[in-house]
């Protein structure tokens, strides 16, 4: 199973030639089945490595294996999924952050979107009243 399009592969290999900074995460997998979220910021340019944050039942910033991540097998013929709709400007180190205050990545994630939406709203709102002002 293929898990990386060309062009997610391509921003993963090049915040990967950026060592030591604290990246957005680029893709998100997850297990349909249960539990098992990853991730991922960087991908080594050597090998199939990518570096993110994992999530096996507690939240680990590290590196995990893009080959293993692809030979999952579970039930149904199904295996671990690429979250096509993931989307975030949130860095990692938050992401880290948020996640073992949650408890999961998925907790955070969920923490982190309201926190989003409750920003865009306020951002919005704020412009609404300046507009009015005006």
């Amino acid at each position: 199973m293929i898990l990386l399009t060309p062009e997610l592969r391509e921003h993963l290999l090049a915040n990967g030639r950026e060592r030591g900074v604290d990246h957005v995460p680029v893709v998100k997998f997850f297990n349909p089945f249960g539990q098992g979220v990853w991730l991922a910021t960087e991908l080594d340019p050597d090998s199939d490595i990518l570096f993110g944050l994992a999530d096996l039942g507690y939240p680990e910033l590290g590196s995990f294996s893009l080959e293993e991540l692809a030979s999952i097998r579970l039930p149904f013929g199904m295996g671990i999924e690429l979250d096509i709709l993931f989307q975030t400007n949130v860095a990692v180190s938050e992401w880290v952050e948020a996640a073992r205050q949650a408890g999961s990545i998925s907790a955070a994630e969920c923490v982190l979107n309201a926190l989003r939406r409750s920003d865009d709203t306020h951002n919005s709102n704020s412009g609404d009243t300046q507009n009015r002002r005006a």
